[in-house]
């Protein structure tokens, strides 16, 4: 719609956006009309008319079975457009029209905002079903003849009050016709129902909402004193009630065909099967957060009871490999505590790259600088938990035999996800400038604990490969290929 009324009218941002809010609410006039709109803009000379929305209505058949935007049509084609538009009155005269051997009652709105109107909304009725209408029928039909006479007035839609339709309720989920003083006209069988899941045991008819509604939503503490008159329909609202085990959601419309209001309409919906299951939710996704935090906390006291036990040792390479286990057991714990915060099982691992590498940079025995370069990106816990292992073993590798006690020098793990639409993956250089490896050695043979490590979890538990190789100038370098499950984002250098 954006582009459609700058390229062809001239309209402001400000009425451009008034008919955004429109278009946002315009499915209720939609669905209490059974009928199709069709919203049209006249262009910058007036000489057409522009469609820039169009909505198809959920409680009958439509008019239109074609798409309708961006379709020009010449002024005086269509004279109840151009009476709405020049008149700023509703226009309903003349006889049906017939589309493909379908009747179409058509008529014209004028959208008017601040004392203009900006276009016009065609109202379009299929009448080949047409039938004696009932209650609910003849309930929709004033409603919607009431919001009409709102646009064409220039107080509907709500300023501020822009809803999401697709979280609102609708015509067809329960709707209630107040009368001027909060009393039910009128309430459909869905709207009934919902109430008799809070607990009322008698008709809705007769009855002041408000206070009806006050009386059955207390279940559990004190009720908040602005609920009988939000129930009333007094201001466009939209709020919940919860009582008798049931959660209503409900959505209050002033109508002001004339100026003065004249009653409300009140659309509700029972949503408690959905809260329900939010509330488990939120509950799994508390429990899980708890598990990784506790399993956190474990594994920091099992390091810590490795760190005791290593200061007890005299034999240095026990020592060393309790040490080992220490950091080990150290990059598990950083990626549970991460899980511990979030609320779904998957981790940002550029903040677990960056404190193992601090981790590990901490225990050097020379002076040697860490850096991450790229982005390694929102990682999948089954696939952090064994890289953030793999990534310790590495730099422990390069830190313990690529330095001496008193060298300096740096370690440079890059990261680069990329790959194909049917499999995404990523790319972890670890490279040091140290001594580089040994004449003859053979990494998928030779190494010590720590590369064993590495290949079992890289080869066997994340399906990726793992290569060293001498750097191009100094030191080493090693390359870590690892599938990913994730949508994959172009490669980088």
């Amino acid at each position: 719609m954006n582009d459609l009324v700058r390229q062809h009218t001239a309209l402001s941002a400000t009425d451009l956006e008034w008919l955004h809010l429109l278009v946002s609410e315009w499915q209720l006039l939609s669905d209490l009309s059974f009928a199709d709109l069709v919203l049209w803009v006249p262009t910058h000379d007036g000489t057409r008319y522009v469609s820039v929305a169009q909505m198809r209505p959920n409680t009958g058949p439509t008019s239109y079975q074609d798409d309708m935007v961006g379709h020009l049509v010449p002024r005086g084609r269509r004279p109840l457009l151009d009476a709405a538009l020049d008149e700023g009155r509703i226009v309903r005269e003349g006889d049906p029209e017939w589309r493909e051997e379908v009747p179409v009652r058509v008529e014209s709105i004028p959208v008017r905002r601040e004392g203009r109107v900006l276009g016009v909304i065609a109202r379009n009725t299929n009448l080949l079903t047409v039938r004696t209408p009932s209650r609910l029928e003849l309930t929709y039909l004033q409603s919607a003849s009431d919001l009409a006479q709102m646009i064409a007035a220039g107080s509907f839609p709500f300023l501020g009050q822009q809803v999401d339709m697709d979280a609102s309720p609708r015509v067809g989920d329960g709707l209630i016709r107040l009368d001027a003083d909060g009393v039910v006209q009128y309430a459909s069988p869905n709207a009934l129902s919902a109430y008799h899941r809070l607990g009322l045991a008698t008709d809705l008819v007769g009855l002041h909402l408000g206070r009806t509604t006050a009386e059955l939503a207390p279940s559990r503490g004190p009720v908040d004193e602005a609920l009988p008159t939000m129930a009333s329909g007094w201001a466009p609202r939209e709020f919940e009630i919860e009582g008798n085990g049931g959660v209503i959601q409900l959505r209050a419309i002033p109508l002001k065909p004339k100026g003065p209001r004249i009653g409300s309409l009140v659309l509700l919906r029972d949503v408690t099967e959905l809260r329900r299951r939010e509330r488990e939710l939120i509950t799994k996704d508390a429990t899980i957060r708890e598990i990784h935090h506790r399993v956190k906390n474990n594994l920091q006291t099992v390091a810590a009871l490795l760190r005791l036990q290593a200061r007890r040792i005299e034999s240095e390479r026990g020592r060393a490999a309790l040490e080992e286990a220490v950091r080990r057991v150290g990059s598990i714990a950083i990626v549970h505590e991460t899980l511990s915060q979030n609320l779904d099982e998957r981790v940002e691992f550029d903040e677990i790259a960056d404190r193992v590498l601090a981790m590990v940079s901490e225990l050097s025995p020379g002076k040697v600088a860490g850096r991450r370069t790229g982005r390694f990106g929102i990682l999948d816990a089954e696939v952090a938990t064994p890289l953030s292992m793999v990534l310790t073993e590495v730099l422990q590798n390069a830190l313990e035999h690529g330095f001496g006690p008193l060298d300096s020098g740096s370690v440079e793990v890059s990261a680069v996800r990329g790959g194909t639409v049917k499999q995404a993956r990523l790319l972890v250089t670890v490279q040091d400038d140290g001594v580089g490896l040994p004449e003859g050695f053979d990494p998928h043979r030779s190494g010590n604990l720590g590369l064993q490590i590495v290949r079992t979890l890289v080869e066997g538990e994340l399906g990726g490969t793992f290569d060293m190789q001498p750097a191009p100038t100094r030191g080493t370098r090693v390359l870590l290929d690892i599938p990913l499950d994730a949508t994959p984002t172009p490669l980088s250098p």
